[in-house]
């Protein structure tokens, strides 16, 4: 049995599949867990891959640490979506958090992660506080402002479409402390038809945050390994010196847990290739 994903015509991504262990239609969403000969188990939404137990390390280190890091004193976090838990898990490695408020619309996907997917989440952490709401309308209710909001979405379709439109980056803005960073998955460069949301993404980003930039990772699951990310302030930049010297420190003590995110990955992950560069144009 074989699971694929296609992302260009009959281009996509081919994975062995020993068995569906779940597999259930959520009033938002088909939600499905399969054990897979080479990745672990593996969760899809609507038939694109979210994640495998082997390789999700990279996404959830690159999207949590590149913004908590970046902060001096991330003690209250947001994260819209992530209902898988690996976010919240990087967030939770910080000593310096207090409090995170996950907002994921479909508690499908976390029953799942929870039963399929145990070591992925740190659901029993006291200072995780899980909400099955609509974030965007969350977030535009904030009155307790966030030292960090990372955006754990899925491509833009179905309920994730307007994590990538402009009034909900404002209603972020307006969330987010005076220091406040935020950090959000913006799909494939190489996915021609997510260009346009790529786009329209940063520009929004542009407009409304002081500093905002483009990273990359590479998550081999994901449609053509390369994925982008979106790092936004209201001051602090990705490269600042007291940045750096806080991932220097901070991966050391952490140095065990972490797979992909390091000092050196933290700053090359910023250099963009031209091709890359032409789709911000």
């Amino acid at each position: 049995m074989q699971f694929n994903e296609f992302y260009s015509g009959r281009t996509g991504l081919t994975v062995g599949i020993n068995k569906v262990l779940f597999s259930e239609e959520s009033p938002y969403q088909k939600v499905e867990i399969l054990e897979t000969d080479t990745w672990g188990n593996m969760m899809t939404i609507d038939g694109m891959v979210m994640l495998s137990e082997k390789d999700e390390f990279v996404y959830h280190e690159m999207l949590a640490h590149v913004p908590m890091f970046a902060h001096p004193k991330p003690r209250r976090v947001l994260i819209i979506g992530g209902g898988d838990g690996g976010t919240a898990r990087e967030v939770l490695r910080h000593p310096m958090v207090e409090h995170v408020d996950m907002v994921e619309i479909d508690e499908t996907v976390v029953r799942a992660a929870k039963q399929f997917m145990p070591d992925v989440g740190d659901f029993n952490n006291p200072k995780l506080h899980v909400h099955f709401e609509d974030g965007i309308a969350f977030v535009e209710r904030v009155s307790e402002p966030y030292d960090v909001i990372i955006i754990d979405g899925s491509d833009p379709v179905g309920p994730a479409v307007d994590l990538f439109s402009e009034n909900f980056y404002r209603s972020c803005y307006k969330a987010l402390s005076s220091q406040g960073v935020l950090s959000s998955q913006t799909e494939s460069p190489w996915v021609e038809s997510y260009h346009p949301a790529i786009r329209k993404l940063f520009r929004s980003l542009d407009t409304i945050f002081e500093v905002s930039r483009m990273y990359l990772a590479f998550i081999p699951l994901y449609p053509s390994g390369m994925w982008s990310l979106a790092f936004a302030s209201k001051g602090i930049h990705p490269h600042d010196s007291e940045v750096m010297d806080r991932v220097v420190k901070g991966t050391t003590s952490m140095d065990a847990s972490l797979q992909y995110y390091n000092p050196e990955v933290h700053q090359g992950s910023f250099a963009l290739p031209g091709f890359v560069r032409e789709i911000l144009r």
